[in-house]
């Protein structure tokens, strides 16, 4: 199930103004259809999507306390 955050453009500008903290994130095309979810800390994960993710044009994201709280997000997202 998708996260209920508005999209935003996977550009560099996104990318600076993401929390250097742990979090999910939702990656999507053009069509706003989810290529992947992913979690990690979000500036460093959209750093590296915006570089090797070439489908990827569209993030958003929800921020957690720790690496587990973001697996736990991922798992009831993927679950649903």
């Amino acid at each position: 199930m998708s996260l209920a955050k508005p999209w935003r453009d996977l550009d560099r500008s996104t990318v600076g103004s993401a929390p250097a903290r742990y979090g999910l994130y939702e990656l999507g095309d053009d069509g706003r259809e989810t290529v992947r979810f992913g979690t990690g800390v979000l500036r460093d994960e959209l750093k590296e999507a915006l570089t090797y993710e070439p489908d990827a044009t569209r993030v958003r994201w929800e921020t957690a306390d720790s690496a587990a709280h973001a697996e736990r997000l991922l798992a009831e997202h993927v679950d649903e």
